[in-house]
């Protein structure tokens, strides 16, 4: 399967393949010249997954180096950050090379954070290896780390020059790693596309499920976050759609403490708290909470979060990339498969973290 990220200065294509990774090497010699290569990563992907792919891309002929740091959100930051320009300078990087996540969203955020700043900017692919890079983080351009202040405060747009998404490396993932994806991708059925909405409703909400769907669930949320940023790359419009449960989400994340929830599950128990609140204020359709609530349960996703602070929640969201001066824009659903931007008064969020 392949999709093309049409853009104007920076088309790409997005390759959906089982057992593509072992076959790296042949993608990125079509992509790029021989040149050094950083692979940036985590321990965990690397040790499943690095050798082969460092092996596949010295048998194409490139020259390549790993800067590989500890798992987890908490590691999405400036610090990690200037570990990994002191690694590509030691290691005479130049403007000339290239580097390739290998990894989750994290990895992904981190190293095109990276490569987008290195040297005012080098070019980069996404391999991602979990769901919800391979169904989102992967795929836009959008790089970014945590702050103490919130999550992904400072970033860059930088497209990279292609992604390749294995679904096979989805076996390797734990079960809570694996279901985290599944906000994603239930967001993606709420705001755009009634038919993904109606897959899920016909899986059985297993991980053997997840599994067996995972081309057809990956190939349609890849569909519809390309559709959505080639029309909107610089999040000035509908690209802010992608963020229906987010406002909350990262509030919660940042609240918890980075990597304490995960980001599909903080997604998750932000969709089911905007659309509560929303359907009181008569801002979402009647019932529509409930058919989230049941598919987040569904496939295991959690629904709330302990303990809930709405003061705290409050604060961390006033930090929210979406704020503009005293205001800020949430997303709602106003029927199944669409989706709107509706700006309020920032004070107005307190209505919307209140149980």
């Amino acid at each position: 399967m392949k999709l093309t990220v049409n853009l104007p200065n920076n088309p790409y294509d997005i390759i959906i393949k089982k057992g593509s990774l072992n076959q790296v090497g042949n993608w990125v010699k079509d992509l790029w010249k021989p040149q050094k290569i950083a692979i940036i990563t985590d321990d965990h992907v690397a040790s499943i997954y690095l050798d082969t792919v460092q092996t596949s891309l010295e048998n194409a002929g490139f020259e390549t180096i790993a800067f590989v740091f500890p798992e987890g959100e908490s590691s999405k930051n400036l610090d990690i950050v200037n570990q990994a320009y002191e690694f590509l300078v030691k290691h005479d990087m130049t403007r000339s090379d290239g580097i390739i996540a290998l990894g989750g969203g994290v990895v992904g955020d981190l190293a095109g954070f990276v490569a987008s700043t290195y040297m005012r900017g080098i070019h980069f692919l996404q391999v991602p290896t979990s769901l919800t890079a391979q169904v989102d983080s992967s795929i836009g351009g959008k790089t970014g780390v945590n702050t103490p202040f919130a999550k992904n405060m400072v970033g860059t747009f930088c497209q990279p020059d292609g992604v390749l998404i294995d679904p096979d490396t989805l076996h390797t993932l734990g079960k809570r790693e694996l279901i985290e994806g599944m906000g994603e991708v239930v967001k993606y059925g709420l705001i755009d596309d009634v038919q993904l909405w109606n897959d899920l409703e016909h899986m059985d909400g297993t991980v053997d499920s997840i599994l067996e769907n995972a081309e057809t669930i990956i190939y349609r949320s890849c569909e519809v976050k390309r559709k959505i940023v080639v029309e909107d790359e610089l999040d000035k419009g509908i690209r802010l759609y992608l963020n229906f449960g987010h406002t909350i989400g990262h509030a919660i994340e940042a609240t918890a403490g980075y990597g304490q929830v995960m980001h599909g599950e903080a997604v998750a128990i932000g969709m089911v708290q905007i659309s509560r609140v929303a359907e009181k204020k008569h801002l979402m359709p009647s019932g529509i909470t409930e058919q989230v609530i049941d598919m987040c349960k569904k496939f295991g996703l959690p629904t709330s979060h302990q303990p809930w602070n709405p003061d705290e929640l409050y604060a961390a969201l006033t930090h929210d990339k979406k704020a503009r001066g005293k205001s800020i824009q949430i997303i709602l659903v106003p029927k199944l498969g669409t989706a709107t931007i509706h700006q309020i008064p920032i004070e107005e969020m307190k209505d919307f973290l209140e149980k």
